[in-house]
């Protein structure tokens, strides 16, 4: 199918549900698809789980059995045709509008279906992406069509222990033997390395030329020698976040993404569908979002208060303002476009939005944010609490994307940077002194 004679939406979205009846265990049967995907994350006050935590605390066991049973869905998903609805033709996909992705998003809703936190969505609405994006033909072929069907999974390599939010101070080395590379290096927060086959990893390949232009991209195999993970433990006992240590990893030159001295723009790429991505406006995100702080103002009989009417109205007003900021961003990606400063506007909207909900629950709750009485909805709220200023550094600090945004989108002159235009050896010395 192509976007130039797609099919009647309507007959899609009742193939879409028959399908999801035949695979899925409906949430709600008396209301509209479009009633539960506007609730969907929305709890029935006192039943199932009222984890509204940022970060899991799962063992490894539990992490795994998770994973695969999101697979196994995907996978199902995917071999019906339902996995890449807007992905062009020529790279697995149907070539359908974004409505079509949005109908069957609605559908899907009325649905339950498994979740397994943030790899999933980082391997095909990441890493996938950024392939299709700089990828050569074999590299599309060989990795898009296994990570959309999670037959593999990728994380980020990017993040490291010296380089802070300045991802091009990244000091990884890559050193060309042949028709080999030798990476050498330490990534850190890496969400899912210990359940990933592949890794995206940005290295220096020459520290002769200024931070940005001597960066290159590739995609690391966890199974090849030199490669190792250990997990990061939390305070809340989980161990989302690893870390990757690079040590004489050798890889072919085919396994390299991008030209040689284009990894700072496939990391741009790459971060651009993560600020995307993070900046999800729904209300189930991450931590719990409006529909739950409502559910919850619900519980407590306090919807008719003049403050609480004003903190959920404000709550609700952010909540949809970072939908449509994320829907034009998602607009711009189909009319093929690269990601645009939406991604950050939206990052910072969600990070924003995360901590008026952790002051609006404290306000709600009080001390029983602090005291664990057993009473269902409430003490399970300290994990968002606790949890959300993590958001304000994921996906890239919140300072850098303020500076995305005054530089590209306001137009403000750039902070003063002093190792711009010389060699990142150079500005390592000056760094020192």
């Amino acid at each position: 199918m192509s976007d130039s004679s797609p099919p009647d939406i309507e007959a899609f979205r009742q193939s879409a549900r028959v399908w999801l009846e035949a695979n899925a265990e409906p949430l709600i049967d008396t209301i509209s698809a479009e009633d539960t995907a506007a609730e969907h994350g929305a709890p029935t006050w006192g039943q199932g789980s009222d984890s509204v935590a940022v970060f899991h605390n799962l063992s490894e066991e539990q992490e795994a059995q998770r994973l695969s049973s999101t697979r196994a869905w995907q996978q199902k998903k995917f071999d019906a045709g339902y996995a890449m609805l807007n992905w062009p033709v020529d790279l697995g996909g149907r070539g359908l509008p974004n409505s079509f992705l949005r109908a069957y998003n609605g559908e899907e809703a009325r649905f339950h279906v498994p979740s397994a936190g943030e790899l999933p969505p980082t391997s095909m609405g990441l890493i996938a992406p950024t392939i299709a994006a700089y990828g050569t033909e074999q590299q599309q072929a060989d990795f898009i069509r296994p990570l959309m069907r999670m037959d593999i999974l990728g994380c980020q390599l990017f993040s490291e222990p010296s380089a802070g939010s300045d991802l091009a101070s990244v000091t990884t080395r890559a050193t060309r033997d042949g028709d080999e590379w030798i990476l050498d290096g330490q990534k850190v927060w890496t969400s899912g390395a210990r359940f990933a086959q592949w890794g995206l990893a940005i290295a220096r390949h020459d520290v002769d030329l200024p931070k940005h232009k001597g960066l290159t991209a590739f995609l690391v195999p966890f199974d090849v020698a030199g490669v190792e993970v250990r997990p990061i433990k939390q305070m809340s006992g989980g161990a989302n976040f690893n870390e990757v240590f690079l040590t004489q990893a050798r890889l072919p030159d085919a396994l390299r993404l991008g030209p040689v001295g284009e990894g700072w723009r496939v990391a741009l790429t790459c971060l651009g569908f993560e600020r995307d991505h993070s900046g999800g406006g729904g209300g189930g995100h991450a931590g719990g979002g409006y529909r739950q702080v409502h559910a919850l103002a619900e519980h407590l009989g306090v919807t008719g208060d003049l403050v609480v009417r004003q903190m959920l109205a404000q709550l609700y007003t952010d909540h949809k303002v970072a939908q449509y900021t994320n829907r034009r961003a998602a607009a711009r990606l189909k009319a093929g476009q690269t990601p645009g400063p939406e991604g950050s506007l939206g990052k910072l909207m969600w990070t924003a939005n995360m901590s008026s909900v952790s002051d609006a629950v404290s306000t709600l709750l009080g001390p029983r944010l602090t005291a664990d009485t057993g009473e269902w909805g409430t003490y399970a709220w300290g994990e968002h609490v606790l949890g959300a200023p993590g958001y304000r550094i994921a996906g890239g600090s919140d300072e850098i994307q303020r500076n995305i945004v005054g530089e590209r989108v306001l137009g403000l002159p750039a902070e003063p940077r002093v190792d711009k235009d010389v060699s990142f050896a150079e500005a390592q010395r000056l760094a020192r002194r």
